[in-house]
């Protein structure tokens, strides 16, 4: 009995953390660029999108499709980012804990 509680104060302590980590992950912005800086995209940890940057060299008539490239390259980038941000702070929280591999958190 004493092994359950302390097995339910971990998993309300952990709780309390993972609240915490989302709190600063959605905080976190993480700036994705494409076509060699032509084109930058800022998401926040919620994969909300800040800010678009567009060189202007871009306003072609002829280059619409190029544009819609490279903002969905950019956009991408920063997505990946962001997960990479997320999945460092997961890493670090639970560190030492047996959770089984493919398990993603947070729930």
């Amino acid at each position: 009995m004493k092994d359950l509680l302390g097995l339910m104060g971990k998993a309300k302590e952990m709780q309390a953390k993972f609240q915490a980590m989302q709190d600063e992950i959605a905080t976190v912005e993480a700036a994705g660029q494409s076509g060699g800086g032509l084109v930058s995209v800022t998401l926040t940890g919620k994969f909300e999108m800040k800010s678009l940057k567009i060189d202007p060299s871009l306003f072609k008539e002829d280059d619409v499709e190029v544009l819609e490239d490279l903002l969905l390259a950019a956009h991408n980038d920063a997505r990946v980012k962001v997960e990479q941000i997320m999945q460092e702070k997961t890493k670090a929280l639970t560190a030492g804990l047996p959770i089984p591999p493919g398990m993603k958190l947070p729930f």
